[in-house]
């Protein structure tokens, strides 16, 4: 696969097919993301998409799930992704579904046909960044969308027949608001009702624009331990059935499970961890990150000095 920039999808799609449509983020905005702020984005072209198809099917690959990279392939417009779900279908007819990174936002900017013609057209799972149930949250770390409209997009989503895959963050409320955001996702997902929910305990890195925040003491970050008593209330708080994995790189700590049923689980492995942290120091997720010219955003504008 010629592909530019790192490799990010949800862990749930790591047997599928990948098949990069777009470079970077259209949006490219998140406070805390520096997935995608090296790259220029740009959608790319039909030759070299087909192109991928083809070598795949020349190399024998007959994939049964196809995920379309980088981040929000939704936010491509309807007529361009119909066209390449023809020719996904074309090359590979046993295909049963295809799945995605979206954003409120570029489901708000679907009508209800328009989802409908993509259910219809094989698209099955949609992975919405959902990230914090708390409003103020949303609006300082610039997620394009608050509460009201997460609530919208999800139930015209379903009732499009599209499930809905939720990514959240620990540690996104800044400190000592942990318990506060677990309860308020715990309300969103119970309402919402995703198939599946990622974790992710919020890394800190020097290279997004969060870091002027945290340097000027606007924002103030949560430390591990507090992520993981976060996450133990909301695992909890969550009643509806769904996936859960849970992730904490920096300190290498993973929940997984099905809730409700395995909660008395997970939760045991959670308080022997946060027992273990209890006893220490603080522990932050600051990390430097590996990609080129992460020390500019999107303005050209510094991010820190050094």
């Amino acid at each position: 696969m010629d592909y530019e920039g790192q490799i990010c999808r949800a862990p749930m799609e790591r047997s599928a097919f990948m098949l990069p449509v777009m470079v970077g983020c259209s949006y490219n905005r998140c406070k805390f993301c520096n997935l995608f702020r090296h790259l220029t984005y740009r959608e790319l072209p039909m030759e070299r998409i087909e192109g991928e198809l083809e070598r795949v099917r020349r190399a024998g690959g007959s994939p049964k799930r196809v995920f379309l990279g980088d981040g929000n392939a939704f936010g491509l417009k309807t007529e361009r992704l119909l066209q390449i779900l023809e020719r996904i279908h074309a090359y590979f007819p046993e295909c049963m579904c295809i799945n995605m990174d979206a954003t409120v936002t570029s489901i708000r900017k679907k009508s209800d046909r328009e989802l409908k013609l993509l259910y219809d057209s094989g698209v099955r799972h949609l992975y919405l960044g959902i990230e914090s149930g708390l409003d103020d949250v949303l609006s300082f770390m610039e997620k394009d969308h608050d509460l009201l409209q997460a609530y919208e997009a999800v139930e015209r989503l379903q009732k499009a027949g599209l499930i809905y895959d939720a990514h959240i963050m620990t540690g996104v409320a800044g400190k000592g608001r942990g318990q506060e955001n677990a309860k308020a996702l715990a309300e969103f997902l119970n309402r919402t009702g995703p198939a599946h929910v990622v974790n992710f305990s919020m890394f800190l890195h020097k290279e997004v624009p969060l870091y002027r925040h945290i340097a000027d003491g606007t924002y103030i970050p949560a430390d591990e331990l507090e992520n993981l008593k976060e996450e133990r209330t909301l695992l909890k708080l969550i009643k509806t059935e769904l996936l859960y994995d849970g992730f904490h790189d920096y300190i290498e700590v993973r929940v997984r499970g099905r809730l409700p049923v395995d909660q008395e689980k997970m939760a045991g492995k959670l308080d022997r961890v946060i027992s273990e942290y209890e006893g220490r120091g603080p522990v932050y997720s600051y990390v430097q990150g590996e990609c080129p010219d992460l020390e500019r955003c999107g303005d050209l504008e510094k991010v820190w000095n050094i």
